[in-house]
């Protein structure tokens, strides 16, 4: 395949080229990930939430100036295929000592593919798998930051330790009580820890950049006690009043990290100079959670798409179970199918819809990249979004081929054993929340209740109205969290009009089963909720108990007029009995 001599000069001089464009894309990306510490500080959050939504569009921006130089100074898409064997030799030995190798890797396949044409599971060119490790990569120049920190405090010093490891991060400004909090988070530990022997080895390592993410700063740890780790993370908040600091919370233990970095949330803005050697350190926190995932957490959603693909194919190689219409109501927009043995599900836009679906394919993928680059808040599940996948056929039960050929015949092509579906989304599978109330216990059904509405306010914390609030389209995860998942009739609440039904005006009104009032394009009527969510008994005592202001407009028209007059609500990842007693103000009753 790859020749034995390099022989071409044009292949190093490209080489060179992409490893500069994907340069240029990692200094900005790092850019905007180390002004968020200045944007916490002067607590700019529409700035950090802004910064959050642009930094998405980064990748797909460097990638299309790297293919336009590469055409104007090479006519690359006209290059014989020896060339191109080349330039991917040259450039593996570009990345010998390089910081972000496997970021590189990623953007040489973007660029490779947009400019081949080929299909991404045809190509020949590309890193199907890494050629460069990212063991050990650590920036040894002499100024720079280590990946993480080690302290190594006595019984005696633990408490000065506590505070050195806050102050570390230089934060512009001031704790409104340091002493305090250390105080509180000192309790934490030992309350963690419980009736321990102090180790010789005791230690705290901790990641030397904070996450930033939404009004929050994390610090990001473990502690070491013998052949013990405890992973821990402290949300640090900004007082709204005096722009003092405050440590919100403890949170231990993988399910409490496993919460914070959930695929259901914004992505972080971390300064990473090896980005590998945060995703090493993360995984030692969180071993159940794949490095795809945190590497999408991390910002670097690209290479968390790829490193999922990668774990899919191994999955097809490793598994022999069929492809299936996924379980549930079928939706009117979306074909949806899984593998039952793989934990997503991946939805395809049909080419034709019920006449009560006014939408267009256009249409649906800009609600699916608002919710991509908007902050999640912990109730909307993040989404993969490939192009040009191929699957072996043989793997599809014949009744999910029909489904796809009548549904979405434009999307689907016939490849020698493989069909390749031209666009779709892959999501977490989580268990329809219509189909978990029917099979729930009472208890479990008035908490799947409490946890919807909670979802719902949540999604209003974040100006999102989502519009068909039908127990289909919302999802339970294993952890009993309620997540939305269908995104084409969502909108932002701000662009909503909220209206209570009109007074009849006379006795023909008040007998009409058809509405007789105007009602405009974006008009909500949140009373009209009722009669589609509260057909069971059960389910309407708890929803009438815990969230019947969900049926009155004020609710709504409150909080739009709150966010129209710039306020951005706070929802953070832990409950609020974790909370410390004295913090500052915050404004969502139910943070995710």
């Amino acid at each position: 395949m790859f020749p034995t001599q390099l022989t071409d000069s044009r292949a190093f001089e490209i080489a060179q080229a992409l490893l500069g464009g994907f340069d240029r894309h990692y200094r900005l990306f790092r850019a905007t990930s180390a002004e968020a510490k200045a944007r916490f500080e002067r607590g700019d959050w529409q700035g950090q939430q802004r910064a959050q939504a642009l930094r998405i569009e980064f990748y797909d921006t460097r990638v299309a100036e790297a293919v336009e130089r590469l055409e104007e100074r090479f006519s690359a898409s006209t290059l014989p295929m020896a060339v191109w064997q080349q330039v991917k030799l040259h450039y593996i030995g570009l990345l010998t000592n390089h910081h972000q190798p496997e970021l590189a890797e990623t953007f040489f396949n973007s660029v490779c593919t947009r400019i081949l044409h080929h299909a991404y599971f045809h190509n020949a060119f590309i890193f199907v798998r890494p050629a460069i490790s990212t063991e050990y990569i650590e920036n040894d120049e002499p100024a720079a930051t280590p990946t993480y920190r080690a302290y190594y405090p006595t019984p005696d010093t633990l408490r000065e330790t506590l505070a050195r490891v806050l102050t570390n991060f230089q934060l512009d400004g001031e704790f409104a009580d340091l002493r305090r909090d250390v105080e509180r988070v000192l309790a934490a530990v030992l309350a963690r820890l419980g009736d321990f022997r102090w180790r010789a080895n005791f230690q705290l390592q901790v990641l030397s950049s904070l996450f930033y993410r939404n009004k929050g700063a994390y610090v990001v740890g473990k502690l070491i006690n013998g052949f013990s780790e405890t992973p821990f993370a402290l949300p640090i908040l900004r007082n709204e009043d005096d722009g003092r600091y405050v440590i919100d919370a403890a949170l231990f233990g993988e399910d409490d990290l496993l919460a914070l970095f959930s695929f259901a949330r914004a992505y972080f803005l971390v300064d990473m100079e090896v980005p590998s050697a945060y995703v090493q350190f993360l995984r030692s926190l969180m071993p159940r959670k794949p490095r795809s995932e945190i590497y999408s957490a991390l910002g670097l959603q690209k290479q968390g798409k790829n490193l999922f693909y990668r774990d899919f194919l191994s999955h097809l190689r490793h598994s022999s179970d069929k492809f299936r219409i996924a379980p549930g109501i079928k939706g009117m927009v979306m074909l949806v199918f899984d593998l039952p043995s793989w934990p997503f599900v991946f939805k395809v836009i049909k080419d034709f819809y019920p006449p009560q679906k006014d939408t267009t394919r256009e249409g649906i993928q800009a609600k699916y990249l608002l919710v991509k680059a908007h902050d999640r808040v912990g109730r909307m599940a993040d989404t993969l979004e490939y192009t040009r996948v191929a699957f072996p056929r043989h793997r599809f039960e014949d009744e999910l081929i029909a489904e796809l050929k009548h549904f979405c015949p434009s999307l689907l092509e016939e490849s020698g054993d493989d069909l390749v579906i031209r666009h779709l989304y892959i999501e977490r599978r989580m268990v329809p929340l219509n189909i978990y109330l029917q099979e729930a216990t009472p208890e479990q059904l008035e908490r799947a209740v409490v946890e919807y509405g909670n979802a719902i306010k949540d999604l209003v914390a974040a100006n999102i109205f989502p519009g068909d609030m039908l127990w289909k389209n919302f999802g339970v995860t294993r952890h009993g969290k309620v997540v939305f998942y269908d995104y084409d009739e969502i909108e932002y609440l701000t662009d909503c009009n909220f209206r209570r039904v009109p007074a009849p005006r006379n006795e023909e009104d008040e007998m009409s089963g058809e509405v007789w009032w105007p009602v405009g394009p974006r008009d909500v009527f949140p009373e009209t909720f009722g009669p589609f969510l509260l057909g069971n008994p059960q389910v309407r005592e708890a929803f009438m108990r815990h969230h019947a202001d969900l049926l009155d407009a004020g609710f709504w028209q409150a909080h739009k007029a709150r966010i129209l007059a710039g306020h951005v609500h706070d929802v953070f990842p832990y409950d609020p009995s974790r909370r410390f007693a004295v913090t500052p103000r915050r404004d969502v009753e139910h943070p995710g």
